[in-house]
């Protein structure tokens, strides 16, 4: 099944290994550290973070190291821009209400 980023951080789990590892790259074990929850559990969220290609897998020696993907990551601020220019162009048509309003009561 192939999942999308944003049912990847659908979940408050994922997006908390997201922001681990935004930082430097982990091991499996080290993320499940962080959570109080099994280590099969992070690695079902590690497995879907790595289906949407959020995250991927580098090999060094016996462990295995994920870290973030940032130019899937501009997927999901290129998405939400054109929602952030609605709600900018709200608050500005907002704005002008208000100083309109303002200036009469003057």
């Amino acid at each position: 099944m192939r999942r999308d980023i944003f049912q990847a951080i659908a979940d408050p789990t994922r997006r908390a290994i997201i922001a681990l590892i935004a930082m430097q790259t982990m091991t499996p074990n080290a993320i499940a550290e962080h959570f109080d929850t099994t280590r099969q559990a992070v690695s079902k969220h590690l497995r879907i973070l790595t289906e949407c290609e959020l995250v991927t897998q580098k090999q060094k020696g016996r462990e295995i190291f994920y870290q973030l993907q940032i130019d899937k990551m501009k997927e999901i601020d290129k998405w939400l821009d054109q929602y952030r220019k609605i709600w900018e162009k709200r608050f500005n048509q907002l704005d002008a209400v208000l100083s309109t309003l303002k200036e009469r009561k003057k």
